[in-house]
């Protein structure tokens, strides 16, 4: 369901639970922080996997202060017979892997839309995920924790505010979290775009060595992260509006070239705008138009421009 390799995300988990141990019983060393952290930056499978072996330690944990009969208190015991309960669990979360049995799965689930298709998804604490086109989120909302992955795509959070419970979106190599937001996130290859439209968020890397340090951002801002770091611009409330008008099936554009305007038409239609000359690619216009509109558009580039359309199957090429 998650779309990741059975043996990839068994392989992950394995050495998530092999990292926890060796943070719980062997002498952490700054080599060994080093290590994980580039392991975790690695892929985001690794992080993800992380944050599960580690919440079903702290329930083995409360499980075990809860097990606990009260009595009076007794002298320290010796240090081996202390840490044997912690081996127990760690042990467990191995034996847990073996079988294939994975506590946080069933609380898991993705969600993905197909080229041209939007969907909104609602939790049980009432915040509220829609999904552009071609998207793909991962997320797991419980009473204990609220994360989401977005593996690709782009995505509109409506989130309830939780102090005790943060709601986080991981998007590649960088983390968002809510302070009481609305929030995108558009996830492309190597680039990951982050626009507040309400409230507050920080954004910040998941690992060291991640060029770009925390940022908390505030209504208007849009940070766009890549491999350099982070840069942060500003956009007006019409602005703002114009870009989320995908949740009402519209594309509106406002002195934009034509090369952005097929590229943008081409992410919500199978049926693809091919522009090969760099003069045509130039030109601008503006206007607002259904996200399915790619004819439509065509004939409006014909009609004010009067370019020629040759249609190929599922292309449309604008030429001179």
């Amino acid at each position: 369901m998650s779309g990741e390799a059975p043996h990839s995300a068994k392989q992950a988990r394995a050495a998530a639970s092999a990292w926890l141990a060796r943070r719980e019983f062997g002498n952490w060393s700054p080599e060994d922080q080093a290590a994980f952290e580039a392991w975790a930056a690695a892929s985001p499978s690794h992080m993800v996997a992380y944050l599960r072996v580690e919440q079903v330690w702290q329930r083995a944990e409360r499980l075990r202060a809860l097990s606990r009969p009260m009595r009076a208190a007794k002298p320290q015991a010796p240090a081996a017979a202390s840490i044997l309960p912690k081996m127990v669990a760690v042990l467990f979360l191995f034996a847990t892997i073996g079988m294939g049995v994975w506590f946080t799965a069933p609380t898991e689930q993705a969600y993905e839309t197909p080229i041209g298709v939007r969907k909104t998804i609602t939790f049980a604490d009432g915040s509220k995920v829609e999904l552009n086109t071609d998207t793909v989120l991962r997320a797991r909302v419980t009473s204990g924790s609220r994360h989401a992955e977005l593996v690709k795509g782009e995505a509109f959070f409506d989130i309830q505010h939780d102090d005790a419970r943060p709601f986080t979106v991981l998007a590649g190599a960088w983390r968002v979290t809510d302070l009481g937001t609305k929030f995108i996130v558009r996830r492309e290859t190597g680039r990951v775009e982050v626009t507040l439209v309400e409230g507050s968020a920080e954004v910040e890397p998941v690992a060291k060595g991640v060029p770009g340090k925390r940022t908390v951002l505030v209504p208007g801002d849009i940070v766009v992260a890549t491999a350099d770091g982070l840069k942060v611009t500003k956009k007006s409330t019409p602005a703002l509006a114009n870009q989320m008008a995908w949740r009402r099936g519209l594309l509106i554009f406002n002195h934009a070239t034509l090369a952005d305007v097929a590229a943008q038409f081409n992410r919500y239609n199978n049926q693809k705008l091919i522009i090969t000359a760099p003069s045509v690619a130039r030109r601008t216009i503006g206007g607002t138009f259904p996200t399915s509109g790619v004819e439509e558009f065509a004939e409006v580039a014909k009609g004010i421009f009067g370019f020629r359309i040759k249609t190929h199957g599922n292309e449309i090429t604008i030429e001179p």
